[in-house]
């Protein structure tokens, strides 16, 4: 609605224009208390193990480790990390309430083949300070992860920058486009994206954790095989970590589904190796100190 480089009409003018405030166009920083960062930190830890778990278990699993805190905080923390338990539930959280919603169409045909329905989804990485958001674009028939982005901030901008990575590295846009309910993949951005692809957008079903779970296996194993095992102090650190397990996913981890093989074999049984939109297209700064072990 608001076009920052318009040629006429400067951003203050189009928002009198349009009777909106200024102030708002941006959206407001989470807030923020002393000791978030660490409650954070154990809070993914025990919803990667327990995905199942909504603020009443997780607040029980805190306290058990010393972590006291109230139930308002717990859900305002998952919230900023964008996590929520994988079961149904009568009432979820609900995305931006003027984005458009799309049907869930993976049920409506059978994946027997590449590129025909590609998955997204976001997920909470924990550093030595702070934190990052991965988004990672999967094809559902192979479980190769095509594209990957990190990022400082949960926006829709890295999630369409990792589709356009996967459209370079298959080479051609996916039959379904399938993703959560989230804002990010909910808003204009990311619709428009998908669209001028030619893909067709489909969202999980509301409570429906079964609709996506390859990529919520796909979390859990690149925590529990890599990102566990080592404390980060960069994003360029962290960054690299990720590209060396997604390297080692899609070329060398065997997957029972797929007959023990790797998804890559699947993918291209012509056996051209690529690097699925990783390391090349992070724009990582030089090597410095490399990764601290825990």
């Amino acid at each position: 609605m608001i076009e920052k480089h318009h040629p006429q009409l400067s951003v203050r003018q189009q928002c009198e224009l349009l009777a909106v405030n200024r102030n708002r166009l941006s959206p407001r920083e989470p807030k923020r208390v002393e000791g978030d960062e660490a409650i954070m930190k154990e809070i993914d830890r025990i919803y990667t193990e327990f995905p199942f778990y909504g603020a009443r278990k997780i607040l029980l699993e805190l306290s058990e480790v010393g972590i006291r805190i109230g139930r308002k905080r717990c859900r305002r923390l998952m919230k900023t990390m964008g996590i929520e338990a994988l079961v149904p539930k009568p009432s979820t959280s609900v995305p931006d309430k003027q984005h458009a919603k799309y049907p869930y169409l993976v049920r409506e045909s059978a994946v027997n083949k590449p590129d025909e329905v590609w998955a997204a989804d976001i997920t909470y990485i924990p550093m030595y300070e702070g934190h990052v958001y991965l988004v990672a674009i999967m094809d559902w028939h192979t479980r190769t992860v095509l594209s990957w982005r990190v990022s400082t901030t949960m926006d829709a901008g890295f999630c369409v920058e990792a589709y356009r990575d996967a459209l370079r590295v298959a080479g051609r846009a996916p039959g379904i486009m399938n993703t959560d309910q989230g804002s990010q993949f909910t808003g204009e951005e990311w619709i428009e994206a998908v669209k001028a692809s030619g893909a067709r957008v489909s969202m999980d079903g509301k409570g429906r954790w079964m609709d996506n779970v390859f990529i919520e296996r796909l979390w859990r194993s690149l925590k529990y095989e890599q990102l566990r095992l080592w404390s980060y102090g960069t994003v360029a650190e962290v960054t690299r970590q990720i590209g060396s397990w997604m390297d080692f996913y899609n070329h060398r981890r065997k997957h029972q589904t797929l007959g023990y093989e790797v998804p890559w074999s699947h993918y291209r049984p012509d056996g051209e190796h690529t690097e699925s939109g990783s390391l090349t297209n992070q724009k990582i700064p030089p090597r410095g100190t490399e990764a601290r072990a825990a």
